[in-house]
């Protein structure tokens, strides 16, 4: 099965530019050994944020992204979130 294309929103971009080295390594693990290849393997996502999907990045972060089955790409939207700032 071919892998998922992975793309970053400049939300997400900018948001990969504050991560630590060592959480920016995670991440690019995460997105090509997990994600990419299984994409509905992350929590699907409800209420206002529905049809986005979300994978535990650290204890404070998340990625939140959204699939296009039609393209077979993963749109990463969020890869930082604010818990706690």
């Amino acid at each position: 099965m071919r892998p998922y294309d992975i793309r970053f929103t400049k939300e997400a971009a900018k948001d990969f530019r504050k991560l630590t080295p060592k959480l920016r390594q995670k991440l690019r693990d995460i997105l090509s050994e997990t994600i990419s290849q299984d994409p509905q393997c992350g929590k699907r996502l409800i209420g206002e944020l529905s049809g986005y999907w979300s994978f535990r990045l650290s204890y404070r972060d998340r990625i939140v992204y959204s699939i296009d089955e039609h393209s077979k790409t993963v749109f990463i939207h969020r890869t930082k979130t604010h818990y706690g700032e």
